[in-house]
């Protein structure tokens, strides 16, 4: 990526706000679709686009996988730039020093549309920015999120809105298409169906597009359940009971249960050993994971109470599931 004192205005300007921790891809793959779009071939010219990477400091900025990215500019004016993208991470880092905080304000305050991805939404929303805005939050955070803002109207599905000055992205893969998105609308559908191609994305996804989800909540119409089952998708290692379930999504118990049996034939419980020994099931198909470890990975303390429960649920022990010479019942 070329460095750059100061943005130079171009079809499509872009900054990048990246929150300590930040999530490498989503930021890559905005970073590429932009530098694929500016040029001509693969020659990396911030000719149509730019894009600049912020910072009070001027120092380094961890990705959460360990990787640190030099910024490119100081805090220059906000509205040089058609967008500031703001890309979160893990969610222990997602909070922004003061004075890039500061910044955002500024940037608000001058109109320039701001861009969240990932758990960046999270930056957005505890700063207020997202208050009467349509916002797309990744399922997998979409319970802590809700939880966290219960006044802001949240999309679990797509994968991203664009409303208005305020464009929410759920991150990963999904931040290629949105900065795609992005770029059709400066630089040409041409421009941009070009870099997906070398990117090897195949067509541009719409904003609506569904967001890949856990085969176990695909089919399941309730909200709640489906709220349910994301909570039981995060919290493996340390499960939650079905109390707590209730009350995340906002019913009784008996009121849970009865949602669960009418969509999945289950109590919330049942389900959620299921859940948890098809995961431990998928686990062991990797032979270098001890099988205890993988028993407290799944949230069964007791080994034994785990083998007797993965004989009944599937026809074998956990050490059989790698002898290949041995069949298991269907999976979950």
């Amino acid at each position: 990526m070329q460095s750059t004192a100061l943005p130079i205005r171009r079809q499509l300007c872009v900054g990048f706000v990246l929150a300590p921790n930040f999530t490498l891809l989503a930021f890559s793959g905005i970073a590429d679709m932009l530098r694929l779009s500016a040029d001509e071939g693969d020659r990396s010219r911030q000719i149509a686009c730019s894009w600049s990477i912020l910072s009070h400091d001027m120092r380094p900025i961890r990705a959460s996988c360990g990787v640190e990215i030099s910024p490119t500019a100081e805090l220059v004016a906000p509205d040089l730039f058609d967008y500031i993208v703001v890309v979160g991470g893990v969610m222990d880092g997602r909070e922004l020093p003061p004075r890039m905080q500061e910044y955002l304000h500024q940037a608000d305050a001058q109109s320039v549309p701001l861009v969240s991805v990932c758990t960046g939404c999270f930056i957005l929303a505890n700063l207020g920015m997202l208050d009467g805005r349509a916002c797309c939050v990744s399922w997998y955070h979409a319970g802590d999120f809700q939880h966290r803002f219960p006044q802001l109207q949240v999309n679990s599905e797509a994968l991203f809105v664009d409303d208005r000055d305020r464009i929410t992205c759920a991150g990963g893969s999904s931040a290629i298409h949105m900065a795609a998105h992005l770029v059709e609308k400066h630089c040409g559908s041409a421009v941009a169906a070009k870099a997906l191609r070398i990117m090897m994305e195949g067509e541009r996804r719409a904003p609506f597009t569904p967001q890949p989800q856990p085969p176990h909540v695909s089919n399941v119409r309730d909200f709640r359940v489906r709220k349910a089952i994301l909570l039981m998708e995060r919290t493996m290692e340390n499960p939650v009971s079905t109390a707590f379930a209730a009350k995340h999504v906002g019913v009784g118990s008996r009121q849970l249960e009865r949602l669960f049996r009418s969509e999945l034939g289950q109590t919330p419980s049942e389900f959620f050993i299921a859940l948890r020994l098809q995961h431990a099931r998928d686990m062991l198909e990797h032979p270098h994971e001890p099988i205890g470890s993988i028993a407290l990975q799944c949230g069964f303390v007791n080994r034994s109470h785990f083998a007797a429960l993965f004989r009944a649920k599937f026809g074998c022990t956990p050490s059989s599931i790698r002898r290949p010479a041995d069949v298991c019942k269907q999976r979950l």
